[in-house]
Formats: structure tokens, sequence, C-alpha cells
């Protein structure tokens, strides 16, 4: 049975999704994205995802920009259904991460290593080759939803992590110079430090930064 009407096959049969998965949204289905360069496939794919209760916000080729697409459609996640995905499609899938990143899944009939590795790379959620169930999209959703908001968990935690030891780093050589050019301790260098950032209202940090910047400049 080729792929399309394994696929077809499969609407006929959808039961009601019982998939138990992490986010547990079954009131509310999700806003998807559908990225297909067939027809036939496309309007199969939009009929399985609207018998489980989503909805396609849009629908797109695989040559097709994928930045402004999320910008105008807001959709919460991105299901790309493709024989192989061609360099343009992860390299649009790569600014489109960096830019408006969303849970992306992949579909694929056909892969190779190099191709997983870049897909990866390029934000994948969720890569999936030569198997395409529809009584199961709702799950795999649910899944690249996660793995996606895991990762930028972490991603979020790692910023912090870093604007935390950039900080640390700025307000000793703040206090460096404070301590220079006053004649004053450390101790004291550091509570003037904290009375300058709350009476100009900012994070200790950015008054650390903007004393650096002035310093270099006199």
């Amino acid at each position: 049975m080729g792929r399309d009407e394994n696929m077809a096959f499969m609407l006929r049969s959808i039961p009601g999704d019982s998939s138990g998965g992490v986010m547990h949204r079954k009131s509310k289905g999700f806003r998807v994205m559908l990225v297909d360069d067939e027809a036939e496939r496309s309007r199969m794919l939009e009929e399985a995802l609207t018998a489980q209760g989503h909805r396609v916000v849009a629908r797109v080729d695989s040559r097709a920009d994928l930045v402004p697409a999320v910008e105008q459609s807001q959709p919460e996640i991105v299901l790309i259904d493709v024989d192989a995905p061609a360099r343009e499609t992860l390299d649009s899938l790569g600014q489109m991460h960096r830019s408006r990143p969303r849970p992306v899944v992949l579909f694929a009939a056909r892969s190779d290593a190099e191709t997983t590795r870049r897909a990866v790379q390029a934000g994948v959620s969720a890569y999936i080759v030569d198997g395409l169930q529809a009584k199961r999209i709702t799950a795999v959703l649910e899944v690249a939803i996660a793995r996606f908001e895991m990762h930028q968990a972490m991603r979020s935690e790692l910023d912090r992590a870093r604007s935390r030891l950039s900080d640390s780093r700025d307000i000793e050589k703040a206090k460096g110079l404070l301590m220079k050019r006053r004649g004053i301790d450390e101790e004291t260098a550091f509570a003037l430090l904290r009375r300058m950032a709350m009476d100009r209202q900012q994070k200790l940090g950015e008054l650390a930064r903007a004393l650096i910047a002035a310093a270099d400049v006199l």
C-alpha cells in the first residue's frame, strides 16, 4: 500500500484520540501551520488534524519563507510533510528557529544521517522518517511541543546563567574602579554601587556596565 493510500485508509478509521499526551489538551487543539508540496496529501493531513480537534491556520509549500509565514499565521506548531527535506527548507527552518521559534514536526519519506543532523541543528523537535500515522498525530504534536518547551527552558536558564556571570564580572570591575578612584575599600564600594543603582532605578549589572563605559571614555 502506497504512502498516500495508507494515509487515506487511516483517515477512514481514525479513533478518538486517547494518547494521554504530556500536555493533556483534550478540549483545545493546536494551531498548526502545515508545510507540504503535495496538495492531495496536504488535504488529507489537514482532515486528519481537524478530525482530532486541531486547526490548520496556514498551508504553505516547502519553498516558502517560513519566518513571515509564522509571523502572519502565529501557529503553535509547524508540521512539515515532505518526501525528503531540501536544503532550502532546512535553512528556512534554521532562520525561523532563531527569530520566531516554534515546535517543529518533520515527517519525511526518506532521509540520511547528514540531513537528520542538519534538521536537528535547524531546531526540529520531532523528526520522523517513513512513519506518518494519522491516529498518532496528536501524540506526536504533544511530544514535540514538550521537547520544544524543555529545550526553551534550558536555553533560558543558560542565558540567565550567562547574564549572572556577566553581571558578576562587571560589578567586580566597577567596584575596582570606585576603590581606585575614591580610595575606598571593597565593602564601601559595593554599598555605593547598590545605592547608586537604587537611586537610578537600575539593575546593579546595568549600572556597573554604565560606569565601566564612562571610565573608558574618560
